[in-house]
């Protein structure tokens, strides 16, 4: 008993204030958009009785701003601080989800569309960026391990107020998270520098092959593939959907311990390796069970593909973090976001298709992609920096830094809880920190 009372207590991840208030908002946020994103359709569709292809044009004109939005919220957030940026996006999402309830015709669906985009575009490349900058290297992984998403349905005027609330909720808690400067000096090249980043490129590359073959697949198609050959009802599509979110909740922080001091390409090749498992298996439930029996074997999927989820979270925004030289942060973040809403605009149009003329291509298809990308995570792996290769351990900074830096007010990227950050040996209460630099191939 005492070292399961050990254990538990190993798994907090002794992160700052600010980064708990950060992660409280994030968490609000993930809670808005998990209601709204997947009835948006519907709502527009049965509800203002909007063309079903008007209502996905909605949409997807609201994800799909942040393809080439992103990289520019993540340009303004090296110019301006992640903070300001974040807090501008959630006025975006908190304007334009609020609006919904008030829409009678189609252009002023679009209208809000391009309002919530555009908050939507900049919120993770803020949101990344600041994390990134409130906590060391040691204390990304569990940083980054602890941002979730739910779903939960209620009727469609409460949703929208729900979701505005969550982003005004937000940026009252932002008021209490130190503001990092963008730094002093001009940076030159922007995104050229971010281009000759090869094992950052590859890695966006790979990253948008994963989140179309895998994590689209199941969000989007695996629903009405279940029900239409495996006699799945939408009540069993629910419990599927909430074993995910359980497992996420309950192993994030354990894996996030497990993978202290391991290899992160190896990782990520793990995770696409179960990925392509869970796609596989999606096949057979779908040729041989049914019903009930189905809901079973798809409920143990759901746990091996969340467990990957838990995985590839722990390691993918942290590696990031290390690539990006301090002065680029937001456009790395930027970019990563780009890769994910890529793969979130092919992955279901091209399954979609699929699944209208062969199931079988669809989910071998998304197996063989997902098995592609786990090799191409080994090659890169042994290009790769070596500094960047092995997750961090679990060394802690001083929480009476932490402490004196809450109270800092003017912070800049070379302050104590800026990337990349290491404590001075013997350090006074407020002595300053040696800042040892991100490490980059650019």
């Amino acid at each position: 008993m005492n070292a399961v009372i050990a254990y538990v207590r190993s798994l907090n991840p002794q992160l700052p204030r600010p980064v708990w208030l950060i992660e409280a908002g994030g968490v609000a946020n993930a809670l808005g958009n998990g209601i709204v994103i997947p009835f948006l359709v519907i709502y527009l569709h049965g509800v203002r009785h909007f063309g079903l292809g008007i209502s996905g044009l909605v949409v997807a004109c609201l994800l799909g701003i942040g393809i080439v939005g992103s990289p520019l919220a993540g340009r303004v957030v090296d110019r301006i601080g992640a903070r300001a940026t974040l807090m501008g996006s959630l006025a975006f999402l908190a304007a334009g989800y609020g609006g919904f309830p008030f829409v009678h015709h189609p252009w002023q669906a679009f209208g809000l569309a391009l309002i919530a985009g555009t908050g939507n575009a900049g919120f993770a490349p803020s949101h990344s960026s600041l994390l990134a900058a409130l906590t060391s290297r040691e204390q990304r992984t569990a940083a980054y391990a602890l941002i979730a998403t739910t779903a939960v349905p209620v009727s469609f005027d409460v949703l929208f107020a729900v979701d505005a609330g969550t982003f005004l909720a937000f940026i009252g808690l932002l008021f209490f998270v130190p503001a990092v400067r963008a730094p002093a000096a001009v940076v030159t090249g922007g995104f050229r520098r971010v281009a000759r980043d090869h094992t950052f490129v590859v890695l966006l590359g790979l990253t948008a092959v994963l989140v179309a073959a895998a994590y689209a697949q199941v969000a989007t198609i695996l629903p009405p593939y279940a029900n239409e050959h495996a006699g799945v009802s939408p009540a069993g599509i629910g419990v599927v959907f909430f074993v995910n979110t359980i497992v996420l909740v309950i192993a994030q922080l354990p894996i996030a311990k497990a993978l202290e001091g391991r290899r992160r390409f190896p990782a990520l090749a793990l995770t696409a390796a179960l990925f392509a498992v869970t796609c596989a298996t999606i096949l057979v439930v779908g040729r041989s069970l049914h019903g009930s029996a189905a809901v079973v074997a798809l409920c143990g999927m759901i746990v091996v593909f969340s467990l990957a989820e838990c995985i590839h979270g722990a390691v993918n925004n942290p590696l990031i973090a290390d690539l990006a030289p301090p002065e680029l942060m937001g456009r790395y973040m930027g970019l990563r976001t780009s890769a994910f809403q890529l793969g979130y605009l092919a992955g279901p149009t091209l399954g979609s298709l699929m699944l209208a003329t062969s199931t079988s291509g669809l989910w071998l298809g998304s197996a063989g992609a997902c098995l592609a990308a786990s090799a191409g995570f080994l090659v890169l792996g042994h290009q790769a920096p070596s500094d960047i290769d092995v997750t961090p351990g679990a060394a802690r900074a001083p929480r009476q830094a932490f402490r004196v830096l809450w109270r800092t007010s003017d912070m800049t990227t070379e302050d104590p809880l800026s990337t990349d950050a290491q404590p001075a040996p013997h350090q006074a209460p407020d002595a300053t920190h040696a800042h040892t630099g991100g490490s980059s191939t650019a």
